[in-house]
């Protein structure tokens, strides 16, 4: 596990209750997703609890693959179809959330089939029309009750709904606009919760680049239909799927940085349907043609490989917190103490049940299922200040950095006291993201 699935694992195994006053006070945005999760750990009993993590994300993707080939068979034939979601299957960050313990794959899945619950409500007659219209609002906003930035895929369909469909669309997207709003009311109160975001150049350039790959594929397609089918339907709706939404956050940057690929990861959905589109079109060139893009099939994918084996190991994520948790237990003496800095990486010993059992949490003031919180809660600067002073051996879990950045008075203190005590270095690990370090006083190592 990495930080963020540790935090899936911990919340969703709370209490109803609980869990219920934690969304109060953080990550509201997954509550629906951690009321899932909380019935598959209550179901799955001696289950390896990290197969119950990640296997509903594996069956999302898989979902998410037959949604695109579905969609992609409607609006350019059986072939183009396929293609998309075989090419959909192989994205880095399609394969990337496909393993992963949060919310971003059932999203992404349910936002698949509301687009194509959308077009058969374009497409059905009157009497399945209204049933495909409400299928649709209901997906959407149980897409968007798993991650409200779900919404705005409605912004990407309003650029392909046809005018004769505009009233219809208007009152489901409306109807989910208001229903997602109390939502969006608590999530704003808890908006630090996405401070560490930043208006990243290279992520921006990434997310441009693809816009522009997505951009190029539809401009190829111009012209002439895809399998025996217009191309046009296609293209208008599976470029403002891929474009829309990253815009949209992108637009937000100059007042608060919320740009994330997983945010909007359903717009890989336009782009594999874009390239699925382009590969059945150069398969029906003639022979010549049809090898040159088996060819270019085949060495996209060799390139891909070595991305797609570096992400199933633990150094394709920003952490190894299941690593970082064994550090924990194995580190220090039976009664010794132990600070993390910041102290949000105490979510780190909650990856193996019991790793810090041994030792003595001196910050803490009420722990995160009594706080009802992510990370627990912690007493004054002062007491954590003098605390420290008091103990002759300290257990120092943090990152790479040390906690440097840290400008809270806690973690200043913290930081401060590890220093000012000239403690010795006994034992310390370091590992993806995460460091463990055992200081003493000398003569006490």
């Amino acid at each position: 596990m990495w930080r963020d699935e540790v935090v899936t694992y911990d919340v969703s195994r709370r209490d109803l209750t609980v869990l219920w006053r934690t969304l109060g006070d953080a990550d509201a945005v997954h509550g629906l997703y951690y009321l899932v999760m909380h019935g598959l750990f209550r179901w799955s009993g001696d289950i390896d609890p990290l197969l119950v993590l990640r296997v509903p994300s594996v069956l999302a993707m898989g979902a998410a693959a037959a949604g695109v080939a579905l969609i992609g068979e409607r609006l350019a034939g059986p072939r183009a179809g396929t293609l998309a979601g075989l090419v959909f299957a192989v994205v880095p960050s399609v394969q990337r959330f496909a393993q992963e313990g949060r919310s971003y794959a059932m999203v992404c899945a349910v936002v698949v089939w509301a687009t194509y619950a959308l077009t058969s409500a374009v497409a059905a007659q009157e009497g399945r029309a209204r049933r495909a219209w409400w299928l649709y609002g209901a997906l959407l906003l149980v897409a968007c009750l798993l991650h409200e930035f779900a919404v705005l895929a409605l912004a990407a369909h309003a650029v392909w709904v046809p005018r004769a469909a505009r009233r219809r669309w208007a009152v489901a997207s409306g109807a989910v606009v208001v229903a997602v709003a109390p939502l969006a009311v608590v999530s704003e109160r808890q908006k630090a919760q996405v401070d560490w975001l930043y208006a990243n150049p290279w992520t921006y350039a990434g997310a441009g680049a693809v816009c522009l790959l997505g951009a190029g594929c539809a401009a190829s397609l111009r012209g002439r239909g895809v399998g025996g089918a217009p191309a046009g339907a296609l293209v208008r709706l599976a470029l403002p799927l891929l474009v829309v939404p990253t815009t949209l956050l992108l637009l937000c940057a100059p007042v608060k940085p919320l740009f994330v690929d997983r945010y909007v990861l359903y717009g890989m959905a336009g782009l594999a349907l874009l390239l699925g589109a382009v590969l059945d079109r150069a398969s029906r060139g003639g022979r010549g043609r049809a090898s040159v893009a088996v060819v270019a099939a085949g060495a996209a994918l060799a390139a891909l490989l070595p991305m797609t084996l570096h992400m199933r190991t633990p150094a394709g994520r920003l952490d190894d917190a299941t690593s970082a948790a064994h550090a924990i237990r194995a580190a220090g003496r039976e009664g010794d103490a132990v600070v993390y800095l910041p102290l949000r990486r105490r979510v780190w010993s909650l990856a193996v049940p019991g790793a810090a059992d041994h030792l003595r949490d001196i910050a803490l003031d009420r722990s995160p299922v009594a706080s009802a919180t992510l990370y627990g809660t912690e007493v004054p600067a002062g007491v954590i200040a003098r605390r420290m002073r008091a103990e002759p051996r300290i257990v120092l879990v943090t990152d790479p950095s040390g906690g440097r950045d840290e400008e809270d008075a806690r973690e200043k203190v913290k930081r401060a006291l590890v220093a000012e005590r000239r403690f010795e270095t006994c034992r310390a690990w370091r590992g993806r993201g995460a460091r463990v370090i055992v200081y003493a006083l000398p003569g006490h190592c």
